[in-house]
C-alpha cells in the first residue's frame, strides 16, 4: 500500500496514529520542539509510545505511561519535573482542543512558542 493510503504509522508500535490528539509529533510541534518547516518530514508516533514525554502529562483524562531508566521523572530534579509537567500538560490540553478550534496549522503552537518564532524571524 502506498504511504499516502496508510495514514501515519507510529514508528514505535506500527499502528495508525488516527487522531492529531494522540500524536507525539504534533504535541512536540505545539511545544515548539518541531519546526513547521520539518513537520512534514518527521516520523510519527503515539504520545503513549514516547513515555519520556508522556510522563509529564498530568491530567485525569490521560493515564501517563511509566518511563523507566535515566529519563524517569522520579530520578530528575523536582523543579525541572514541575516545569515540564506544567509545560507539557498545557501543550497536551492545547492539542486536545485543536480539532474544535477551526484554526490553521500555523496557529497550533502555544502562544509563547509563536511569539518566540516571530521574534526569531524579526532578528534575521
Amino acid at each position: 500500500m502506498a504511504r499516502c493510503e496508510q495514514g501515519y504509522l507510529c514508528d514505535v508500535c506500527g499502528q495508525d496514529v488516527e487522531q492529531i490528539t494522540e500524536s507525539d509529533l504534533y504535541l512536540r510541534y505545539v511545544l515548539g520542539e518541531v519546526s513547521p518547516l520539518v513537520l512534514p518530514r518527521e516520523r510519527e508516533r503515539h504520545i503513549r509510545c514516547n513515555p519520556a514525554m508522556a510522563q509529564y502529562i498530568v491530567d485525569p483524562a490521560f493515564e501517563a505511561p511509566r518511563c523507566d531508566g535515566l529519563f524517569a521523572k522520579e530520578t530528575l530534579d523536582p523543579a525541572f519535573v514541575h516545569e515540564q509537567e506544567e509545560r507539557v500538560t498545557r501543550a497536551w490540553l492545547r492539542l486536545q482542543e485543536i480539532p474544535t478550534l477551526g484554526i490553521p496549522i500555523t496557529e497550533y503552537p502555544l502562544p509563547e512558542v509563536l511569539a518566540a518564532w516571530q521574534q526569531q524571524a524579526m532578528e534575521r
